[in-house]
């Protein structure tokens, strides 16, 4: 073979004539003889093997130049033939690398077959690729999602063809084909043609799915061989780098890539190439579109997943993009380091180096907890939360990260917030401190082991000794001293020193002397003592003197001859003792340090045991002050997170709802209460938090655990009654709307939970009555499920809890009344046949029984339970008037025994000159609780028979009515066909006309009796109206709380009964609702005014102001209702919206925050209807600023900044700034100018609002010189800067300028030249004026005779202007008299006080509210 085949760079040079023994195509087959020339080469194939490539590279070739005209099929046989050659030379290379006998020229054949073959197939395949993409766009599914016809089986036939190649290349370029090149250097053109059919096939978008992963795989496998074995590893980098920026979807495919060429084919360079050359990318680059920013955050991330071991040496390089502007390489880096912090620097191996790594990791995480993007801030929270998870995070950093993630529970941004949430809640599933976290319950435990090891503190420093020092050490520091010490005192000394020698000696010589006096065993412990304090010069004349005392002593034996060395060997033998000393002279010796550390040696095992059990102490009480830190930081999280429960985002509520049942099941402290406050949700609009609350209670308390199915019922019980101690009404019925499809199932489980609760309630299993109350009321929840539950077991109900001992417990009974409510059709919302049962049923018996004998006892809980008894006696009973009024007939009659007896011991007593005044004291207070009693009875029974009418007889007559018409029209038979249609329609109008003819009956009959019969003469609830009305007029003589407010309470439900009762005592209830001195009693007047406003709304719409007054109640809890009240009769259109809001808006600064939060919840629903702030806010500015009101500047601030940001629009702003400036002209007082400006600065002001500005100038103008006018303007040409085209800018800057000349010279020194041309063309010949707002005159200016008056639509905008506060005759003040009975109806209002009927309000019919 005299030709060599050179890959060429585009696929025509092949044609070209080439170089010197270069391949050159001879002869390009025409597409009609493709098809023979592939079957001769197919048969070659056969027959001559791979090797046939040589002759037929022709007619391959020929295949790519006629790919555009070529037949599908033509190439994919040319495709199936290259790929059996690649395979067939990839099976007989080895063969030849095997052989050593192997001609140059079959060497030459093989090496071009082989560059033939997969420059061939490379081609193709990419050509085959780039079609199919491109018919994939084509048949794309359309709106349909149908795919379009022809071409989709070729498609997916190429899918599959093309891991065929792949496998193929990767056959032949495993074998070691590099052999076949001189010197094993593959050219590089080969090495491209293989990269870019790889790199050409990873640009599909399909590439990533899941379908795609066997040639993904192939294709990674491919180029990781051509990156190990021919020097692909710079060129593969870049093309990453590249394909990077321009292909998003390839960036969890790289990942995957260069993990795989890292770890399987160990070229580890690889990383740090790629990391090196993202890192070298500067941040604008990155902030340029296109630039690949997101695949390549997205790629180390998932880089970092896969390999975190190998991006730690590369980490450096990636840490300079956190300081950066792109937010999503600040996620992928801190994503990498979560990575390497939960995978590899995790653990209590580490070495020093490690440690540091992993603290500068973390402290650089905690840092972007307070990133300026909130995405990163989210994200990083996310790591956090996985390194928890992972338990990778060092127990000393707990408590920074725990109050870190608190504080981010403040975050403006919703994912950061819920991020936040999930951090917490993983920090209390893996919290290494305690299963059971409270802060109280460790607090006590805490201060008893701090005392305990302050008390082991102080008894170990104690008995600590002094540094062990040897002996002779300390001889060795003092000798150089002492020996001058001792030369001193041997030289001769003049006559003057020995005279003050002896002064000293001679001050010295009584202590000195009674020592000598001593043996000489006591001269040398002074001695040694006198050394030990560094006194040296008495040691060495005591020594010197010791000689002379005691000459025999074998101490001081050597100082026969007084010399420097004979002393110091004498001093160093008393101080560090002789070896060769005797035990009764060692005895004797001084206490020598060494002989101290000899001492502690003996005591070194007690030291050290007292050391470690301090130690274990102090890790003690530090474990117990980490646990309480964490545990205070929880129950805060907590607080806040159970806020977030009504929160309008949907996600954070549902995060706050995983957390509380995340804290519950760790039995966190105060986990009860998010888990009670979520449970109104239940009642939620939307489908996804009510299902979150649903899921977590079956979660918390209907999925319990135990061995048998009875243990998990005494589970359920015990944990559904633990939720409903103390519980709510409102809480019982949103428990009862989760737990009723329990009770609706027919499983083992729930009759066994019925059975327990039975049990329980009965008494045969021992229990505390609040559980046994909590038992009968998880009966009533089964009972909506099932009637019988409760229906069968009536007997039962009435003998334990309404029988003989019903006294003893009231709430017992109480909540048995309510479960036993469970089976009327009230409840049940029956449509048939009413349910009811005869008056002379054991249950109504037992109930009236105790609701009389109650009246007359002092149980502060009877009431309640005759509240529900009375109900359930209207629901329930046949005939229930009849039943209730024998019921107060004979409650009045135990009453009236009681006085009879009371008097009759007051009439002995009375005999008796001891204690009369006493017990007269005692009968009556025993009087006033049984009247009260007896009032608040006769209450509820009028308003639960104006309920029996309205709702139970009313519906009964629309039932009977209705099958009566049924009835009839049965018995009428059909009628015929044709004379059926000719009269439909008028048919229809008949019939909707009879039946509505027929309700309107139905509802005047009712409204009849409730206006004559209820209240007449021989009717029993007649007689204690009086009664009512002389309480409630009479409060100096009825003085008693619950006298007062159960007579209040009752004549309030009494006026419930007709428009005639409610209007005789309107004027009764408003003066209690004023001048009542029990703030319980104005707030109850206040609710029950409310509702009369529902019924009666003509009637109470002149009593409006009234209600708006207890706005401002001095005590709280009233203002609290009055606010809560007038909220929900406004927001439903009972009460017309008037100037009075202004009262309401007072309380957006009221001290109580919960007051605070209700009248913002005003404004905020309020803000939901067409213009209601926008009309309302001038007259609310009027009466805030109104100086007999003295609210102060700050305070008006605040309200209109909250009330300004409803105002939204551009047209309401334009209008009010016109509407303000106009108030100017009427404003008298500086302060109402001042408030005036700031109301027009805290508008959003835009262009259109600003020229209504400019052209009002002349109503504020003189005004400017004031501060608080200018500085208020000033602050709106400010914002109207920012951010203004310049024509618009210059505009401002111009107002800027005439507004600082106003306020500095005054008005009448500036005059623009706008005004001049205004003035001069209005002004004409009369010569230039200045327009001033007029001063306000005294009193009213008459308008001069055959002047008209301005109406109110010539005004214009001047009807916004306030109107002067009316001066009103003082009102009488009215005293409560207890003294004269002619006085007690002066308690009332006067007649001229009533406020007279104004505006009538629309009202629906009577039967459109029966329906309801």
């Amino acid at each position: 073979m005299s030709w060599d085949f050179f890959v060429p760079v585009c696929v025509g040079d092949l044609v070209k004539t080439g170089g010197i023994n270069q391949y050159v195509v001879q002869d390009v087959v025409s597409p009609k003889q493709l098809p023979s020339h592939l079957s001769k080469f197919k048969v070659a194939l056969r027959s001559q093997g791979p090797l046939c490539i040589l002759e037929h590279f022709d007619t391959c070739y020929s295949v790519l130049q006629h790919c555009n005209s070529v037949e599908l099929g033509v190439k994919e046989d040319a495709l199936e033939l290259l790929i059996q050659v690649v395979s067939g030379l990839a099976a007989t290379l080895p063969a030849l690398f095997a052989s050593t006998s192997v001609s140059a020229a079959e060497h030459k054949e093989k090496l071009n077959a082989v560059k033939m073959s997969v420059y061939l197939l490379c081609k193709l395949t990419e050509t085959l690729e780039s079609e199919s993409y491109r018919q994939s766009i084509i048949t794309a599914p359309g709106k349909g999602g149908k795919k379009g016809k022809g071409g989709g089986e070729g498609l997916l036939q190429w899918d599959s063809e093309r891991e065929k190649v792949l496998q193929a290349l990767v056959q032949l370029l495993q074998l070691d084909i590099r052999s076949l090149w001189s010197l094993s250097l593959v050219e590089e053109e080969f090495i491209s043609c293989v990269t870019c059919c790889c790199y050409k096939l990873l640009e599909n978008p399909t590439i990533g799915h899941v379908k795609s992963k066997p040639t993904r795989d192939c294709i990674i496998h491919l180029l990781g061989v051509l990156i190990k074995k021919y020097n692909h590893l710079l060129g593969a980098s870049v093309k990453v780098i590249q394909l990077l920026q321009h292909f998003d979807q390839l960036s969890s495919v790289f990942a995957q890539a260069v993990s795989v060429w890292s770890t399987e084919y160990g070229v580890r360079a690889i990383i740090g190439e790629v990391i090196r050359e993202i890192g070298q990318k500067s941040s604008e680059e990155l902030a340029r579109e296109g630039s690949g920013v997101k695949a390549f955050a997205s790629f180390l991330s998932e880089l970092g997943s896969q390999v975190p071991e190998l991006m730690i040496p590369n980490i450096s390089v990636l840490i300079t993009h956190l300081e950066g502007e792109s937010h999503a390489m600040r996620v992928a880096v801190c994503e990498v380091l979560g990575e390497i912090l939960v995978r590899v620097l995790c653990g209590d191996g580490l070495d020093d180096s490690g440690k540091a790594d992993r603290d500068r990791f973390f402290d650089t995480l905690q840092e972007h907890l307070h990133d300026t993007h909130s995405h990163v801030r989210a994200r990083v929270l996310q790591v956090y939360t996985r390194i928890v998870n992972s338990k990778a995070l060092p127990l000393c950093r707990y408590s920074e990260v725990m109050e870190l993630a608190v504080g981010r529970l403040m975050d403006k941004s919703i994912n950061a917030v819920k991020s936040a949430i999930q951090l917490l809640a993983a920090f209390i599933a893996h919290n290494p401190y305690s299963c059971k976290l409270s802060s109280a319950d460790l607090k006590k435990p805490l201060e008893k082991e701090t005392a305990k090891l302050r008390e082991m503190k102080e008894k170990l420093e104690g008995k600590a000794p002094v540094a062990v020092i040897k002996a002779s050490e300390l001889w060795a520091a003092m000798e150089p001293e002492l020996l001058v010490t001792v030369r001193t005192e041997l030289e001769p000394t003049s006559d003057a020193e020995k005279e003050q020698q002896e002064e000293e000696d001679s001050d010295n010589g009584d202590v000195e002397e009674d020592k000598e006096a001593e043996d000489d065993r006591a001269t040398g412990v002074q001695i040694a003592q006198y050394l030990r304090v560094n006194k040296y010069r008495n040691a060495v004349r005591l020594c010197i003197r010791a000689h002379s005392c005691f000459p025999e002593s074998e101490m001081f034996a050597s100082l026969s001859t007084i010399t420097p060395e004979t002393l110091m060997h004498t001093l160093a033998l008393i101080f560090k003792g002789s070896d060769e000393d005797t035990s009764e002279l060692s005895q004797n010796l001084p206490p020598t340090p060494q002989k101290e550390g000899e001492k502690e040696g003996e005591k070194e095992g007690e030291k050290e045991g007292e050391e470690g059990e301090l130690k274990k102490q102090e890790m003690l009480v530090q474990y117990l002050k980490d646990t309480e830190t964490f545990a205070l930081q929880v129950e805060r999280a907590i607080s806040v997170i159970n806020s977030m429960l009504y929160w309008k985002t949907t996600s954070v509520v549902q995060e706050a709802v995983q957390f509380c049942v995340t804290v519950c099941e760790f039995s966190v402290a105060n986990s009860v209460s998010g888990v009670r406050k979520m449970l109104p949700l239940v009642w939620s609009t939307d489908a996804a938090i009510k299902d979150a609350v649903v899921q977590a209670y079956r979660r918390l308390y209907l999925n319990p655990q135990g061995d048998t199915i009875r243990m998990k019922a005494q589970t359920l019980v015990d944990s559904l009654s633990e939720l409903m101690v103390d519980a709510s009404l409102g809480t019982i019925q949103c428990l009862e709307e989760i737990v009723q499809e329990f009770f609706g199932s027919s499983s083992n489980l729930q009759s066994t939970v019925v059975q327990v609760l039975w049990e329980r309630y009965t008494g045969k299993r021992e229990t505390s009555s609040i559980h046994r109350r909590a038992a009968v009321l998880l009966l009533g929840m089964a009972t909506r499920a099932e009637r019988e539950v409760v229906l069968s077991n009536l007997d039962t109900l009435c003998s334990v809890a309404l029988g003989e001992k019903v006294t003893e417990d009231f709430l017992l009974a109480r909540d048995t009344v309510i479960t036993i409510c469970g089976i009327t059709d009230h409840v049940r919302q029956s449509k048939g046949a009413p349910f009811r049962l005869p008056q002379d049923h054991q249950l109504f018996t037992c109930l009236t029984q105790a609701l009389a004998y109650g009246v007359v006892m002092e149980d502060p809980y009877w009431q309640s339970f005759m509240e529900q008894a009375v109900r359930l006696i209207y629901f329930l009973a046949e005939s229930p008037d009849q039943l209730c009024s024998r019921l107060l007939q004979r409650s009045a009659r135990l009453l009236l025994d009681q006085i009879a007896e009371g008097a009759e011991v007051n009439k002995e007593a009375s005999q008796m000159q001891d204690g009369s005044q006493e017990s007269n004291e005692q009968g009556d207070q025993v009087n006033c609780v049984c009247l009260a009693q007896l009032l608040a009875m006769c209450g509820c029974v009028a308003f639960w028979q104006v309920s029996h009418l309205e709702r139970s007889v009313s519906a009964e007559l629309r039932r009977r009515r209705g099958e009566t018409e049924e009835r009839e029209e049965k018995e009428k038979g059909p009628s015929s066909k044709a004379k059926q249609a000719a009269n439909e329609s008028a048919m229809e109008e008949e019939l909707g006309l009879m039946g509505a003819s027929a309700e309107d009956t139905e509802a005047e009959l009712i409204r009849k009796i409730c206006e004559t019969e209820l209240l007449a003469e021989d009717n029993l609830l007649s007689a204690f109206l009086p009664l009512l009305v002389r309480v409630c007029s009479s409060p100096g003589r009825y003085s008693h709380p619950q006298l007062t407010t159960a007579a209040c309470l009752a004549l309030s439900q009494y006026m419930m009964i007709s428009p005639s009762a409610c209007e005789e005592n309107i004027r009764l209830m408003f003066t209690v609702l004023e001048r009542s001195a029990f703030p319980v009693v104005r707030a109850n007047a206040i609710i029950a005014l409310g509702d009369l406003t529902v019924r009666f709304p003509n009637i109470l719409e002149p009593w409006t102001q009234n209600l708006y007054a207890r706005l401002s109640d001095e005590v709280p809890s009233v203002r609290q209702t009055a606010v809560t009240v007038l909220t929900q009769l406004v927001l439903k259109d009972v009460l017309k919206v008037k100037g009075q809001v202004s009262e309401v808006a007072v309380l957006l600064i009221d001290p109580e925050p919960h007051i605070t939060s209700l009248a913002l919840n005003f404004f905020n629903e309020l803000a939901s209807k067409d213009n209601a702030i926008y009309n309302l806010l001038p007259d609310i500015i009027s009466r805030l600023s109104d100086p007999e009101r003295g609210m102060t500047s700050e305070d008006f601030n605040t309200i209109m900044k909250q009330l300004f940001s409803y105002i939204t629009k551009e047209r309401q702003t334009e209008s009010l700034v016109e509407k303000l400036c106009q108030r100017f002209r009427t404003a008298k007082t500086e302060r109402q100018w001042c408030d005036l400006a700031m109301s027009l600065s805290l508008l959003s002001m835009c262009e259109r609002g600003f020229k209504r500005l400019q052209e009002c100038w002349e109503c504020y103008s003189d005004k400017l010189t004031e501060p608080g006018v200018y500085q208020p303007l000033l602050s709106i040409t400010a914002k109207l800067r920012r951010g203004a085209k310049p024509q618009f800018k210059a505009q401002v800057d111009e107002f800027e300028k005439r507004l600082t000349a106003v306020h500095t010279r005054g008005l009448e020194n500036v005059e623009s030249p706008e005004m001049d041309e205004e003035n001069s063309q209005e002004g004409g010949s009369t010569g230039k004026t200045t327009t001033r707002t007029p001063l306000p005159t005294r009193g009213r200016q008459r308008p001069k005779r055959g002047q008209a008056r301005p109406s109110a639509s010539g005004r214009g905008d001047e009807s916004f202007v306030t109107p002067p506060k009316s001066r009103k005759s003082k009102k009488p003040v009215i005293t409560f008299s207890s003294d004269e009975e002619e006085d007690e109806e002066d308690a009332v209002m006067a007649e001229n006080e009533t406020p007279k009927v104004t505006t009538p309000i629309a009202r629906t019919s009577r039967r459109a509210r029966l329906r309801n």
